[in-house]
């Protein structure tokens, strides 16, 4: 049963390892629907300055007005790329820790498989053991019947 033991090691090590890799992914999605999240507020944010800029234009905006819109606009272009930029970052860390993830747990399925074949020819070992010793004893009873 040493073998047994060491395959059941190895599967709590392979579980501690998926559990592990399981609180890391969903740490990984959180970021990113938190990257997300920032990045539409910056981009509902440009809109509505947008629109600002564009009702003060129809109200008769002076040229500095304008300006300084525009100026700000741009900063918030480049705060957006950024953050666009973030969010395909934080992407790629939640499709890595998917891997990982589905790896880890490719092993611990593995594992079982391998403690279920050994449990299945340790039970037909023993039903073979039974059936001989059934048979020896049937066979030594009708000798003494005899």
């Amino acid at each position: 049963m040493a073998t047994s033991s060491a395959i059941h090691t190895l599967i709590e090590l392979a579980t501690k390892d998926v559990d592990e890799a399981a609180k890391q992914l969903g740490t990984a999605i959180r970021a990113s629907e938190e990257t997300e999240q920032k990045l539409a507020l910056l981009l509902q944010y440009r809109d509505d300055y947008a629109a600002r800029c564009q009702s003060g234009l129809t109200a008769g905006l002076t040229a500095a007005g304008y300006h300084n819109f525009r100026v700000f606009l741009e900063k918030l272009d480049y705060a957006i790329a950024g953050q666009r930029e973030v969010v395909s970052a934080a992407h790629k860390r939640v499709n890595a820790a998917r891997r990982v993830w589905q790896e880890n747990e490719r092993k611990r399925m593995s594992f079982d498989t391998l403690a279920s074949r050994a449990e299945k020819q340790a039970r037909q070992l023993e039903t073979r053991r039974d059936q001989k010793l059934t048979d020896e004893h049937a066979t030594r009873q009708t000798l003494y019947k005899r």
